[in-house]
């Protein structure tokens, strides 16, 4: 008994293992396929083929083929794609028979989608450009007078649309419909922990998604909108296991690893931070954003030097920022590197000359490098961009 047990838990590890090696080739691929190196993201996808049986490595190489225009290797992916995975390949096999313009084939496998687990949205189907092809013909026209989506799904779609326009009103009428008509129903609660969460009602919301989270723990869209009402609670330590859940679930979301990053800064736990951030810089390495949180997070631990030179990368990769002066400057300000503070400052200034901040920052890296008059007219001149705390320099050193 022993034994089988043991053989379990080893047989579970490799597969841990294999999986997290396939989320690792996708993310890699899918950062060269966006820098628009579709071949060496092609190739990379094909050796990590020949090390997993993942599907979706396979729909991964299949979207890069139709990048390059050869459909008929698209399709190839997309079959061995459902192999694997049942319906798997289903919607992008609809999407290319689009594209060749066979109205017949792409609905018949768009139907395959529709009725699967990898079931698209209404407003995803809608807005795919490679339908736009076929939209006019009679075919598509003939298959959306049946209903392919229920009333309950058009109403969520719309609460989501509420929400993302700001329209948290329009939202909550939708919901008030929908608990009218529907009893118990998941995306009902989770329609209303978005509400809650836009609505600043955190609480109700974590209770409403740890009910769903709990019934559901691999439902992906659940744990998102949990950690998403987690973050404005302020209960970042929760939201790093809700996204190492995610993570750890396979989600292939380089961005989860920023997210983490964030809430790790926020715990103190630096590096924890570092480690997810320098993970997401394997996939981006001239990240803005990650090159940035990278120096705020070793400069918050004390170490500024460290910080300087993830400050100093960044500028070389994007020599014409202005936050990437101010960055590095805020890491001399903090040194009293009083010279290459204003130096920085200046540099930001002369690309985005409205920065209160910068302005007041440079004054007081003036002062105290004994230029007093220079001082004073960049305090002058951060008070009249709105910074009040420029006026006690102003009274303390600017006026005789």
């Amino acid at each position: 008994m022993i034994k089988i047990i043991t053989l379990f838990w080893i047989l579970l590890t490799i597969s841990d293992v294999s999986g997290q090696q396939s989320v690792d080739y996708l993310l890699k691929a899918r950062a060269l396929g966006e820098e628009g190196k579709t071949a060496d993201a092609i190739a990379l996808l094909t050796k990590a083929i020949s090390e997993n049986s993942d599907s979706r490595l396979f729909t991964e190489r299949a979207g890069l083929n139709i990048l390059n225009g050869d459909y008929s290797a698209a399709i190839s992916d997309y079959n061995e794609a459902n192999k694997l995975t049942l319906n798997s390949g289903e919607y992008g096999l609809s999407r290319i028979y689009a594209l060749k313009s066979d109205a017949a084939t792409s609905l018949y496998h768009l139907e395959m989608n529709l009725n699967s687990s990898f079931r698209k949205s209404e407003k995803e189907v809608m807005l795919d450009p490679a339908f736009g092809v076929i939209e006019n013909r009679p075919e598509w026209r003939q298959f959306w007078k049946n209903d392919r989506y229920s009333e309950l799904e058009k109403s969520i779609s719309e609460i989501e649309y509420s929400l993302s326009s700001g329209k948290t009103n329009e939202s909550l009428a939708v919901l008030s419909d929908l608990k009218r008509n529907y009893i118990n129903n998941d995306d009902i609660l989770y329609a209303e922990a978005l509400i809650n969460i836009t609505s600043g009602k955190s609480a109700e919301a974590l209770k409403e998604l740890s009910v769903l989270t709990n019934m559901n723990p691999g439902n992906e869209k659940y744990l998102r909108a949990l950690a998403k009402a987690q973050n404005a609670a302020s209960n970042a330590a929760g939201a790093t296991v809700t996204y190492t859940r995610l993570l750890d679930a396979g989600v292939a979301d380089a961005g989860l690893y920023m997210l983490r990053a964030e809430c790790y800064r926020k715990t103190g736990e630096t590096e924890k931070a570092i480690a997810d951030i320098e993970k997401y810089l394997s996939y981006y390495p001239s990240d803005k954003y990650a090159l940035s949180l990278a120096g705020k997070v070793e400069a918050a631990s004390g170490d500024n030097l460290k910080a300087i030179e993830f400050f100093s990368d960044n500028l070389k990769l994007h020599p014409n920022d202005a936050d990437c002066y101010v960055d590095r400057a805020n890491s001399y300000f903090i040194s009293k590197s009083w010279d290459w503070a204003i130096k920085d400052y200046s540099m930001s200034l002369d690309l985005k000359p409205g920065n209160s901040d910068a302005w007041l920052n440079k004054g007081i890296s003036l002062l105290n490098s004994g230029r007093s008059d220079d001082a004073c007219h960049d305090f002058r001149k951060s008070f009249s961009l709105g910074n009040k705390r420029a006026s006690e320099y102003i009274s303390n050193n600017c006026i005789k």
